[in-house]
């Protein structure tokens, strides 16, 4: 990805706001990151159109599922040296409590950071961070980092 490369070789960080973006899906969602030095929290901002049941009403559990994926990746690719998003191998969401028609928050912690795959552990919530919505486990496909011209050459 572009953006991803284009930081890497100025020597800077992630533009994370701009990544997600880029993400199609993700700006449908209008997810935002909220970074605090090195803290990153992902916010699903709510707007009706997320809306699952309306009887309740509830936060859909797919958008709840892919707010968790992409924080994750979010996450990867704050952390990755690589040029390219990672990619998901599997991911498993534990829905906890009903989303509520509010703003919902995620934050993500790599559990293994390995040269091709990546474990990773996401939570969500709403008001209070110590009563989660959500919680996944996810493994993630890694991009290798660019070869250097000198491991190519010997």
């Amino acid at each position: 990805m572009d953006l991803l490369r284009k930081a890497r070789e100025e020597g800077g960080t992630v533009d994370l706001n701009a990544l997600i973006e880029a993400i199609p899906y993700a700006k449908f969602l209008g997810i935002t990151v909220d970074q605090k030095g090195t803290e990153i929290t992902t916010v699903l901002n709510f707007e009706e159109k997320l809306i699952g049941n309306p009887v309740l009403p509830a936060l859909h559990g797919g958008v709840i599922g892919a707010l968790l994926e992409m924080t994750a990746i979010i996450q990867l690719a704050y952390d990755a040296k690589g040029d390219a998003l990672p990619k998901p191998i599997d991911i498993t969401v534990d829905y906890l409590r009903s989303g509520r028609p509010i703003d919902t928050y995620a934050r993500a912690r790599v559990t293994k950071h390995g040269r091709r795959v990546a474990n990773v552990q996401v939570e969500a919530w709403q008001e209070d961070r110590m009563k989660p919505i959500a919680a996944a486990h996810g493994h993630f496909l890694l991009a290798p980092p660019p070869e250097s011209t000198q491991d190519a050459a010997g």
